[in-house]
């Protein structure tokens, strides 16, 4: 199959690695795996530099690792012991972070980890929800275990985290201040954010004061800086790269990674096909523009939602 691997380069590429073009073979699923055909996949442009990217689960470095580890795809096999998935079954979901990704024609994952495609989405759309929408929804309901009423600073309210983090607190009943580029400031307040700060001009500590939540999607200063926006006893959950190896307690206790969930998926998809839910294609490439894809170089960029490869029209 055609793949897309992660190869070291000594000059001409950020942090000294670059997407390469692999013909490799097609994975074969266990009796308990499923085989998806891929026709889309999301990019996280960070993913090149994540540990699982790098590192096997024995702690060796880990070499030509396909990335792209949410999908929507065909069930092209499903092992002897899968119940629920079959040849043929339209689904979106996640791969584990030390296996190969989805930025190839087939990847493997598990049957818990994915679910039926919202049926209103194509497959470049539904590739866009699952990493994004999930850590939303774990990092609002079961970290922070927002409640209706609450107040609720979301740094980033444009990225693909944010833009699910906006409307899945806006529905759940919590006033939502949000953080975004002044260009995308309406789309952010159309999708429930009550108040929205451009970064860029403004001071988010002028506008969120004594909130009950703090939902980061930045790290740095910005997470820094909110820790004086919370209300005593106020959480704060960040999911930034530069939050995951802080020795501050603080941080640490902040900090979160996604788990792959189907049953979140599941009900995610029918809020998206009903609408109470959107989600928005940042760019969309080609296998062979990949590259450009993880360098956020991928052209006709809208500047909100995510990025998709697509591998497959279907």
């Amino acid at each position: 199959m055609r793949a897309m691997q992660v190869t070291e380069q000594v000059t001409g590429s950020k942090n000294g690695l670059i997407l390469t073009p692999a013909e490799v073979a097609r994975p074969v699923p266990t009796a308990d795996e499923v085989l998806v055909r891929v026709c889309a996949a999301g990019v996280t442009p960070t993913e090149l530099l994540w540990y699982p990217t790098t590192h096997t689960t024995a702690g060796e470095p880990r070499l030509a690792a396909i990335p792209g580890h949410e999908f929507s795809g065909v069930v092209e096999l499903a092992g002897e012991n899968v119940k629920g998935f079959a040849a043929g079954d339209a689904v979106y979901g996640i791969n584990d972070w030390f296996a190969d990704g989805a930025t190839a024609e087939f990847c493997v994952t598990r049957p818990e980890w994915i679910a039926a495609k919202p049926a209103v989405l194509s497959h470049g759309e539904a590739a866009t929800v699952p990493i994004g929408a999930l850590t939303a929804w774990q990092g609002l309901f079961f970290k922070a275990k927002l409640q209706a009423g609450e107040r609720i600073l979301i740094h980033g309210g444009s990225g693909a985290v944010g833009l699910f983090a906006v409307q899945l607190a806006a529905r759940h009943g919590a006033t939502v201040i949000a953080t975004a580029s002044k260009h995308n400031a309406a789309l952010v307040q159309q999708l429930g954010a009550a108040t929205v700060v451009d970064y860029r001009s403004e001071r988010f500590e002028d506008y969120a004061k004594d909130v009950d939540v703090v939902f980061d999607t930045v790290g740095g200063e910005t997470l820094q800086r909110s820790w004086t926006a919370l209300r005593p006893q106020g959480r704060m959950v960040t999911i930034a790269a530069d939050a995951e190896g802080q020795s501050e307690p603080r941080v640490k206790e902040a900090f979160f990674i996604v788990e792959a969930n189907g049953a979140q998926l599941l009900e995610i998809g029918k809020m998206l096909d009903a609408g109470s839910l959107r989600t928005f294609i940042n760019a969309s490439v080609p296998l062979e523009q990949a590259p450009l894809a993880y360098a956020n170089e991928a052209p006709n960029r809208q500047g909100f939602g995510k990025t998709v490869i697509e591998i497959v029209n279907a």
